[in-house]
C-alpha cells in the first residue's frame, strides 16, 4: 500500500470549476485559487439562502488514542459511498492548524484511499484562513496597548487585560510572558501570553458567523478587558471591529476542493475540540446543505468533546439539526481502552476489545440522549481479527446499534457502501428527535456542572475562588444565556489523558473560564489542558523537508 501522501499525488483531479459544476456552481461563483481550490464567493452564498436543506450527518468517534480511530478518513469515505450510491453529497471539514502539521499529530486530511486533495497545500498555508485569522486577533491585541500608551481614553485596567495573542504554533515558551520591556517608548509593562490561533475567539466567530455583517457584529462584541470600574471594554470601543472585519473578508469565504473520487469538499475554519468548540464553520456547512442532498461533517476528536460541542454549540447557534451520526472506533483503539499496550496491538485480544467496548458504550448512550441515531463504523485495520470484530459487532447488537466494517481507507468509497446504506436507512426513516443537552435559560455554572455529569460522568466539578462569581457577574451583564463550551483533555471522560475506557465518579476542576461574547460561549478550562500546546521530544518538523525533486517529504 502506497503512503497517503503517494496516493495523494497519483490522484487524477479534476479542474475546480468542475466540481463546483457538480454543486451546480458556475465559474463566475467561485474565486480560483490555483487549478484545485477555490472558494465560494460572498455574492453566491447570498443567493442560496433560499435553497432548502439537505440532510445533515456528522462523524463522530470514541476518545483518541495513540492508535488513531481515523475519523476524518472515515468522514470522506462516507462522503464518497455515499455519491457512489446516488446520493448527491458534500463533505465538510475543518481545516488544519500548523502547530500539530509540525508538532506531533500530523496532518487532517484523511488517510488511505479517503482523503481530500490537494493534502499538502490544505495540511499548509492553503488559502491563508489562518494567516488572516491570525492577523486579525493580533490586530486587536496592538490596538490595546497603542489605546493604553496613548493615553488610555477607556481607562482600561492593564490588571485586567483579558485578550492575549495568538500564532498558529505549538510554542509553550510563549504561553506567559512580559510584553512592553525596554523603557517609555515601548508602552506600559505587563504580563499577558499567546494561545495557539485554533483557540483564538476570532476563529471561533469565523466559524460561527452567517455572512460579513454577522461576522462584522460579533467582532465588535469581543470583551478584551475591564475598566478600573470594571465596565467591559469592546473591540467596538476600540474601534477595532472594521479593520478586523477587512482582514477576515476573503477568509469567511468557505474553501472548495474534492475527494479522491472527486467529490466535493468544503474545507473551511478549524478551531480545536479540546480547547475550543472544534467544529468547521457555519457558513461551510450551511453552504453545502443548499447545495446536496446529504453532508457529511465531522465534530473534533471524541463524541464526549467534539460532538457535544456540535451539538450544543454549532446547532443551537446556527439552527442546525443532524438527522443521523456516525460513531467511528477501530478494534486497535478498543484494545488500548481495554488495557492492552501499543506494541502489543498486533496480537488478537478478544477480552480487550470486550472490555474496550465500555469506551464506545458510553459514547452511544450520550449520543443517544441528545434524540439522534446512530450507527458504528468500525475502520479496518489489516490486523483485525474476525473474533475480534464479531466481539464488537455483538456488543453494540445488544446495545441496540449496528456496527458496520469499513475498509475506505484500503478502497475509497467502495469500502464504505453498506455504512453508507445503512446512513440513508437511519435518514429516511425518520427516527431523529434532536434536543440539546440543556436550555440556554440555566444558569452558567449548572450548564458546566450538566455536561461534566452527565457526559463525562464526574461525581462533581470543582472550582477554583472566584470563578462562579465571575460566571455570576456575566450573567448580570446579560451573558447567562450562553452555551458552554468545556476545554479538557481530549483522551479521556476524566481531566487524566491516562485515565482510559469508561471512567465515572471523577471530580472535574474548572482553572478558569473566558468570556467569548462575540463567538457566543463560556470557556471552562479543566484541568492541565493548555491552549498554546507545546511540542513533543522530536517534534514531526525534524523529518519535514523537500526531496531532490522538490517535493516535501515527512508531512505525512
Amino acid at each position: 500500500m502506497p503512503t497517503d501522501i503517494e496516493i495523494a499525488r497519483a490522484a487524477r483531479k479534476r479542474p475546480i470549476a468542475d466540481i463546483a459544476a457538480r454543486l451546480g456552481l458556475g465559474d463566475d461563483a467561485i474565486l480560483r485559487y490555483g487549478p484545485d481550490k477555490a472558494k465560494i464567493s460572498h455574492q453566491t452564498l447570498d443567493g442560496l439562502t433560499s435553497n432548502p436543506r439537505g440532510h445533515l450527518v456528522l462523524v463522530t468517534a470514541i476518545n483518541p488514542t495513540p492508535a488513531g480511530e481515523g475519523k476524518t478518513t472515515t468522514t470522506v469515505g462516507l462522503g464518497d459511498a455515499l455519491n457512489r450510491i446516488g446520493k448527491r453529497t458534500t463533505v465538510c471539514i475543518r481545516e488544519a492548524s500548523l502547530g500539530p502539521n509540525f508538532g506531533m499529530k500530523g496532518g487532517a486530511a484523511g488517510g488511505g484511499h479517503a482523503q481530500i486533495v490537494p493534502m499538502e497545500e490544505m495540511n499548509l498555508h492553503f488559502t491563508g484562513d489562518f494567516h488572516a485569522i491570525t492577523a486579525a486577533h493580533n490586530l486587536l491585541a496592538a490596538m490595546i496597548d497603542n489605546h493604553i500608551y496613548w493615553g488610555n481614553a477607556l481607562d482600561i485596567d492593564t490588571r485586567r487585560i483579558t485578550w492575549r495573542r495568538v500564532m498558529d504554533m505549538n510554542d509553550r515558551a510563549l504561553r506567559d510572558i512580559v510584553v512592553g520591556l525596554g523603557g517609555v517608548s515601548n508602552g506600559f509593562s505587563r504580563q499577558t501570553g499567546f494561545d495557539i490561533t485554533v483557540a483564538s475567539e476570532v476563529m471561533a466567530i469565523l466559524c460561527l458567523a452567517r455572512d460579513l455583517d454577522d461576522l462584522h457584529a460579533r467582532l465588535g462584541r469581543i470583551v478584551v478587558a475591564y475598566a478600573r470600574d470594571r465596565r467591559p471594554v469592546t473591540a467596538r470601543d476600540l474601534k477595532a471591529d472594521g479593520a478586523m472585519t477587512v482582514l477576515l473578508r476573503d477568509a469567511l469565504q468557505p474553501n472548495l476542493v474534492q475527494t479522491l473520487e472527486n467529490n466535493p469538499a468544503l474545507v473551511h475554519g478549524g478551531p480545536f475540540a479540546n480547547i475550543a468548540h472544534g467544529c468547521n464553520s457555519v457558513i461551510a456547512t450551511d453552504t453545502a446543505l443548499r447545495l446536496s442532498d446529504y453532508v457529511v461533517t465531522e465534530a473534533g476528536f471524541g463524541a464526549d468533546l467534539g460532538a457535544e460541542k456540535f451539538l450544543d454549540i454549532k446547532c443551537r447557534l446556527a439552527g442546525l439539526s443532524p438527522a443521523a451520526v456516525v460513531l467511528v472506533a477501530t478494534i486497535r483503539a478498543l484494545k488500548m481502552n481495554g488495557g492492552v499496550a501499543k506494541d502489543r496491538l498486533g496480537t488478537e485480544d478478544v477480552g480487550a476489545v470486550v472490555r474496550g467496548c465500555a469506551n464506545l458504550g458510553r459514547h452511544i448512550e450520550n449520543l443517544r440522549g441528545f434524540g439522534l441515531p446512530l450507527v458504528v463504523a468500525v475502520n479496518h485495520f489489516a490486523g483485525d481479527t474476525p473474533a475480534e470484530i464479531a466481539a464488537l459487532q455483538d456488543y453494540c447488537s445488544r446495545h441496540g446499534t449496528r456496527a458496520i466494517l469499513c475498509r475506505h481507507w484500503a478502497q475509497g468509497g467502495a469500502g464504505a457502501e453498506e455504512l453508507a446504506r445503512q446512513v440513508v436507512d437511519l435518514v429516511e426513516g425518520g427516527e431523529a428527535d434532536f434536543h440539546t443537552l440543556y436550555p440556554d435559560s440555566m444558569p452558567l455554572w449548572q450548564k458546566i456542572e450538566t455536561i461534566c455529569t452527565r457526559i463525562h460522568r464526574a461525581a462533581h466539578v470543582e472550582a477554583l475562588p472566584g470563578i462562579r462569581a465571575q460566571l455570576e457577574t456575566w450573567e448580570a451583564e446579560g451573558h447567562g444565556h450562553l452555551p458552554v463550551c468545556i476545554a479538557k483533555t481530549q483522551y479521556s471522560f476524566s481531566t487524566d489523558p491516562d485515565l482510559r475506557g469508561a471512567p465515572e465518579g471523577h471530580v472535574i476542576p474548572v482553572r478558569e473560564v473566558r468570556l467569548n461574547a462575540g463567538a457566543g460561549f463560556v470557556v471552562a478550562i479543566c484541568g492541565q489542558i493548555m491552549t498554546m500546546p507545546g511540542l513533543p521530544r522530536h517534534p514531526a518538523a525534524e523529518t519535514i523537508g523537500l526531496n531532490d525533486m522538490g517535493q516535501i517529504e515527512g508531512l505525512f
